[in-house]
């Protein structure tokens, strides 16, 4: 028992340390503020804050499914960057990913807004994950074929992404004689309510989509040889798997899960665009991954956490007087820590817990080194 206990604290270690150390210095930010502006300090301020917080994101049958259905979109996002992660590969393109499913599935959403949902919800779902995949594999292949690192090259495509978007909903699909360029609503095509007030569909499949994560990576061939290439490439390619094969595959998977995040946020959230359709879901799913270390209960467990945030960001600002933006505090300062890791373990002397860190290592030697040659 004691050597489980071992093992789990070595695993859970880094992530409730970096949440613990986020909280100290949300803390510190909310009665510093208080401080500059007001001109005296409240220490009892972070704590009204933060019970707000909770309150907000759980208090209620309501908040609960606020959360759940926040924590969703994330799910998703969250295996798609935990996916290439587990490659070796840093898709910082979930973000544009993420859109352009979200922009494919309204296309057909619209299209379909008035056929029956049996079959317009699937197609809309689907025109997402192709379009995510689509999103995904330029990349990949470009990797792939020419040595062009993901990080620069996914970049990029974010931005061209937002482009596209806003020129798609201020042109072809803009609603004639509307004050702002917006869609049409989505119709039949939306996801429907199965929990409270706004709890779509997307809460039931979404861990059924971390199931077959799960599955895929830990009981398949190609798991196998994703987890292989990742930790090792030269022995994945002296074992007779092939590099480009595997690049271009895990980075249209991974895009795949992204563009399901994004239909799923359309279809079930917003239920139509507008120009400035802007939600930082594919960049809050880097974080997810990174504290929920690649596996599937990880990811969810971390999704739940910053779908907490985000449902209960609202409350802490009307109850405690506290910005919603420090949300963005926590979330930013957790992935801070995170990606410090070793300077983590120092301080706290966690011996053994850099086995389970490759993942905040890619995004070290990502930026800070050079993409390994693909052969």
């Amino acid at each position: 028992m004691s050597r489980l206990l071992r093992r789990a604290w070595r695993v859970v270690a880094l992530p409730l340390i970096s949440i613990v150390l986020s909280v100290i210095v949300g803390s510190l930010v909310i009665i510093l503020s208080e401080w500059l502006v007001g001109g005296e300090l409240q220490p009892g301020l972070a704590f009204e804050a933060y019970a707000a917080l909770i309150s907000g994101s759980v208090g209620t049958f309501n908040s609960v499914v606020n959360t759940l259905v926040a924590a969703t979109p994330l799910l998703l996002g969250g295996l798609s960057v935990g996916l290439a992660f587990k490659a070796g590969l840093f898709n910082i393109g979930a973000q544009g990913q993420f859109l352009i499913g979200a922009l494919f599935a309204v296309i057909v959403g619209v299209w379909m807004r008035e056929s029956p949902p049996l079959l317009g919800i699937p197609l809309s779902i689907a025109a997402g994950m192709v379009g995510g995949a689509l999103w995904g594999f330029i990349p990949g292949l470009l990797k792939a074929t020419s040595g062009a690192h993901e990080v620069v090259t996914t970049i990029m495509l974010n931005f061209v992404a937002i482009a596209t978007l806003a020129a798609m909903v201020s042109g072809p699909l803009d609603v004639p004689g509307s004050p702002s360029p917006i869609t049409l609503n989505v119709g039949n095509a939306a996801l429907p309510v199965v929990l409270g007030r706004n709890g779509h569909l997307g809460l039931l499949y979404a861990p059924i989509m971390a199931a077959l994560y799960g599955w895929m990576l830990y009981r398949t061939t190609l798991g196998f040889e994703i987890r292989t290439a990742g930790a090792n490439p030269d022995a994945a390619r002296y074992a007779g798997m092939s590099p480009r094969r595997l690049i271009v595959l895990t980075m249209s998977l991974a895009g795949m899960l992204a563009g399901m995040a994004g239909a799923t946020e359309l279809l079930g959230a917003t239920k139509h665009m507008t120009a400035s359709y802007g939600t930082t879901v594919g960049f809050d799913a880097i974080a997810v991954a990174l504290l929920g270390r690649t596996s599937p209960i990880g990811i969810i467990l971390a999704a739940l956490l910053f779908g907490a945030m985000r449902s209960g960001a609202a409350a802490m600002q009307i109850q405690a007087g506290v910005p919603a933006e420090l949300v963005g505090v926590l979330q930013a300062t957790i992935l801070f820590f995170l990606v410090a890791s070793p300077v983590i373990q120092r301080v706290f002397r966690l011996r053994g817990a850099k086995a389970g860190l490759d993942e905040a290592a890619t995004i070290t030697k990502t930026y800070g080194g050079e993409a390994p040659p693909v052969r």
